[in-house]
């Protein structure tokens, strides 16, 4: 039996992570990334100190991302509480883990066409 995901067309499908890059359905991205189901973005932040408020704008403005599957690097990190409030208030849960895991758990869920995204912090 074939328990391979079916993907809607056109959406994106993080591939593979590691070297300081992604492929995200089969562009490499090199740095950190913001994924959505449509459209991939560079994404700044390098390290995890570097997330903030500004740096997740674009998942605010995307508008409809219920979970922000935030990649920490090679470990998780809890965000500050003022911005896991400042994104609640706009309707986004985020969900902090190791870079890994979230790749893998956004495709879960994009497959399930949940309304998710990720904030990928790249990984040597």
């Amino acid at each position: 039996m074939d328990v391979t995901p079916l993907i809607p067309t056109g959406r994106q499908v993080i591939e593979s992570y590691g070297d300081g890059r992604f492929r995200v359905s089969g562009k490499v991205w090199s740095g950190s990334v913001l994924v959505f189901p449509q459209r991939t973005l560079p994404w700044p932040p390098a390290r995890f100190e570097q997330v903030d408020a500004e740096s997740l704008s674009a998942v605010v403005e995307e508008g409809g991302v219920e979970v922000l599957l935030l990649g920490c690097g090679r470990g998780a990190q809890l965000p500050s509480r003022a911005l896991r409030g400042l994104l609640k208030d706009r309707g986004v849960v985020i969900e902090p883990m190791d870079t890994g895991a979230a790749a893998r758990t956004y495709n879960v869920l994009m497959a399930e066409e949940r309304a998710v995204a990720a904030a990928l912090i790249a990984v040597e």
